[in-house]
C-alpha cells in the first residue's frame, strides 16, 4: 500500500464519502460519528473507563502503561487483525480518534509495525464535528430553499427524491414524521442526524445548483430535532404543494404504513412475532393521538384498525384499511392540514400532482 498522508481536508473526506475507521470505544461512537465511520475500537468501553481513571490518579504515562497492559497479546492481535480488513477493504480511507492524537497515533504505529501504513485525520472526531457544524450553519444560511408540502398521504417522500436537488430529512432522522412514522429500525442519535445532515446539505449545496428541496416538517422528525436555524428558513421559503386526489392517498398509506411495514416487521422478527409487533406498531400509534382525536373518535377508529386486522389475519384482506384510513384522513390530519396551510397562503408557488411539480422543478 502507497503510502499517504494524514489529511485536515474535512470537506473532501464528507463531499466523497471517504471510509473513515473510529478508533474510540463503542460507548463513545455510539453517541454519535459519521455516515462513513465504522467502529474498531483500541480500547473497548471497560479498558477505555479504566485507562481514564489512572489517567486522571497518575497522570498520561501511567494511563499508557496499563492501556498496554489491557490490549496486549491475543487482544491486540484480535484488534490489529480487524484494522488490517478495514484497512484492506478501504484502501483510500482514513482512521481517527477523539482528539487525532494518542489512540489514533498508536493505531497507526501498531498497523505499521504489521506492514500496512494508513493515514489519520488530523484533530480526530472533535475537529470533524466542528467542521460540520460550521458547514451546516454556512450551508443553512446561504441555501435557496424549496419546501415540498402536501396532505397527509399525498407521498411527497416518493415526489421528493425525484425532485433535482432533494434532502430527505425523514430519511435521514429514518423516521416519516408522524405519529405512525416509526421505522422498524431505530432512529440515529441527535448528533448523528445532525451529521447526517450536514452531510447531505454540504453536497446539495457543492455537487448542485439551483434551489435545495425540502420536505414540510415540524420541529422534529420523531425524536430527532431540525436545528432552529433550519426551521427559520423553511418556515419563510416558498412552497410547492402536491396533490392527489382521497383514493390515491389512502392506497398509498396502505402501502407504505400497512404492507411495507408488515414485511419489515417479519422480515426482521420472523411471522408469528413480526405479525404481532406489527399490530402493536399501529394499534400504539393510533394510541398516541387519542387525545387530539377525543375519546369517542379514538375509539372508533380503533376498532375499525382492529377489525382490519382481524380480516387481515384471517383471510389476508387488506380492504378494511381503507375505513380507519379514510376516518383519520377525513376527520383528523386533512382539517388539522387544511388549518396550518392557510397560515401560508402568501408562500405558495405552484400547486399540482406530481408530474406538474417534478416537471416545473426540472425546467
Amino acid at each position: 500500500m502507497t503510502s499517504r498522508p494524514d489529511t485536515d481536508d474535512y470537506l473532501s473526506l464528507f463531499l466523497n464519502d471517504i471510509p473513515l475507521m473510529d478508533v474510540r470505544a463503542p460507548v463513545e461512537f455510539s453517541k454519535g460519528s459519521f455516515p462513513t465511520a465504522v467502529n474498531a475500537p483500541l480500547m473497548n468501553d471497560e479498558e477505555r473507563h479504566r485507562v481514564g481513571i489512572r489517567y486522571k490518579e497518575q497522570g498520561q504515562d501511567s494511563a499508557i502503561v496499563l492501556g498496554h497492559q489491557l490490549v496486549a497479546g491475543d487482544i491486540k492481535a484480535q484488534r490489529i487483525e480487524a484494522w488490517k480488513r478495514f484497512t484492506l477493504a478501504n484502501p483510500d480511507g482514513y482512521l481517527f480518534c477523539f482528539r487525532g492524537g494518542l489512540r489514533s497515533r498508536l493505531t497507526q504505529q501498531w498497523l505499521r509495525d504489521a506492514g500496512i501504513d494508513y493515514p489519520l485525520v488530523k484533530g480526530g472526531y472533535k475537529a470533524l464535528r466542528r467542521f460540520l457544524i460550521d458547514a451546516l450553519d454556512a450551508a443553512i444560511a446561504s441555501a435557496d430553499f424549496r419546501i415540498l408540502s402536501g396532505r397527509t398521504g399525498t407521498g411527497k417522500t416518493r415526489v421528493l427524491n425525484q425532485l433535482p436537488n432533494p434532502v430527505d430529512l425523514e430519511g435521514l432522522a429514518n423516521h416519516r414524521g408522524s405519529s405512525f412514522g416509526r421505522q422498524v429500525t431505530g432512529q440515529p442519535t441527535q448528533i448523528d442526524f445532525e451529521n447526517r445532515l450536514a452531510v447531505a446539505m454540504l453536497k446539495a449545496t457543492h455537487h448542485h445548483q439551483g434551489p435545495v428541496y425540502l420536505e414540510d416538517e415540524s420541529r422534529l422528525v420523531g425524536r430527532c430535532a431540525l436545528p432552529e436555524t433550519l426551521r427559520a428558513r423553511m418556515a419563510e421559503a416558498p412552497l410547492l404543494i402536491l396533490e392527489r386526489p382521497l383514493e390515491e392517498r389512502i392506497a398509498i398509506i396502505r402501502e407504505d404504513y400497512v404492507e411495507s411495514m408488515l414485511a419489515d416487521y417479519i422480515a426482521r422478527d420472523g411471522d408469528t412475532a413480526g405479525w404481532h409487533n406489527f399490530c402493536d406498531y399501529l394499534l400504539s400509534a393510533l394510541d398516541r393521538i387519542r387525545k387530539r382525536l377525543g375519546g369517542d373518535r379514538h375509539q372508533h377508529l380503533r376498532a375499525m384498525m382492529t377489525a382490519a386486522l382481524d380480516r387481515q389475519h384471517s383471510y389476508g384482506d387488506l380492504s378494511l384499511h381503507h375505513d380507519w384510513i379514510r376516518g383519520l384522513l377525513e376527520d383528523y390530519y386533512d382539517p388539522m392540514y387544511d388549518y396550518q396551510l392557510s397560515q401560508k397562503q402568501g408562500r405558495i408557488i405552484l400547486r399540482g400532482g406530481p408530474e406538474q411539480l417534478l416537471d416545473a422543478a426540472r425546467t
